[in-house]
């Protein structure tokens, strides 16, 4: 009997280890970049880099997780953190790192550090490696403060709720509140969304965000329809708009985003091309200070997990800041590189 009740408490431990461990996951993508970027001042050129670049793209590791603490309630967890494979940055980032809890009838909370409200309806974007944004580059960085709209952000000192799902309603609700943190960085704020999506094929989502991604409010809205699923066109096309109204900007700033991408089967292995044009109207709030960028690529998926690049774009933007004067900036990059997930 002693022997038996040693076995039995044996395998209830390591059901139950089985059940607490996490998941370990992450990305390594690797690109060669050419870039060739430019700023023309009130005095002339004023900004020239024409090389190749071997860029890390959000390149990370995580651990994720959750364990029953009630027949109806779980414990959910995750610390992912991004790094440099090509070592230009040795330290590791913190991405979404938050502990929380899952429970059926009130929905899910997560607190630590979360990607804002606006991301749970941003399904556009379909650009990869170094044009995989709305924001900022960080190679861009050099050449002016900001090339395209206003983006979502992970926010420090947060929660956010997601709401259960409802027979019947597809709807997916979500509310952040963050408040200032150890630091005291002013990360006060809070954020709305909701998306709508039947799984017909067809998206909407809409979205307020109040002084957590820029010091002011941002209302997103976006909507996309996979055309494969109403006749023979393995395309799915996505818009994005958006208003920025920056607490010390003279001018709301105003994003538009539209992108295509279409699935090709007539290759060994799947493979999918793409296009994406981002446009902002007074940048950072500043009047008169605009952008346009087109980028347009395509990926081979050797496995669901292996994934070959090949993207070429090109963003212009006029009366921007560099160095204490405004002037025109032009960035074109052509790239290709090489993803594994696990």
């Amino acid at each position: 009997m002693k022997k038996l009740l040693l076995v039995t408490a044996i395998a209830a431990l390591s059901v139950s280890a089985a059940q607490a461990a996490p998941t370990i996951y992450g990305k390594a993508f690797l690109a060669a970049d050419y870039v060739n970027a430019e700023f023309d001042g009130p005095t002339g050129n004023m900004y020239d880099e024409d090389t190749v670049e071997i860029n890390s793209h959000a390149s990370r590791i995580g651990f994720k997780g959750s364990e029953a603490m009630t027949a109806n309630t779980d414990v959910i967890y995750r610390l992912e953190y991004g790094t440099s494979l090509d070592g230009d940055n040795a330290t590791f980032s913190n991405r979404d790192t938050y502990l929380g809890i899952n429970n059926k009838q009130f929905g899910e909370f997560r607190v630590g550090k979360n990607q804002s409200s606006l991301a749970r309806i941003d399904n556009v974007v379909v650009n990869q490696g170094y044009w995989d944004n709305l924001g900022q580059n960080k190679n861009e960085g050099e050449v002016v403060a900001a090339l395209n709209m206003a983006d979502s952000n992970r926010i420090a000192s947060s929660i956010i709720w997601t709401a259960p799902k409802y027979d019947g309603l597809p709807l997916q609700l979500s509310a952040m509140y963050s408040s200032d943190d150890a630091n005291n960085n002013d990360n006060a704020g809070f954020g709305v969304a909701m998306l709508f999506d039947q799984g017909t094929g067809f998206t909407a989502g809409v979205a307020y965000d109040k002084d957590q991604n820029i010091n002011g409010d941002i209302i997103r809205g976006t909507a996309t329809v996979d055309l494969g699923k109403y006749m023979a066109a393995p395309v799915t096309l996505g818009a994005l708009y958006q208003v920025g109204d920056y607490d010390y900007g003279s001018e709301k700033e105003k994003g538009l985003v539209i992108s295509a991408q279409m699935g090709l089967n007539n290759f060994a292995y799947p493979a999918a091309v793409y296009a994406q044009y981002n446009n902002t109207t007074n940048l950072d709030g500043d009047d008169n200070a605009d952008s346009d960028q087109i980028v347009v690529g395509g990926k081979y998926m050797y496995k669901d997990n292996i994934i070959a690049h090949a993207y070429a774009g090109v963003n212009s933007a006029d009366n921007v800041p560099y160095m204490g004067t405004r002037g025109d900036a032009d960035v074109v990059v052509v790239g290709t590189g090489l993803e594994y997930l696990f």
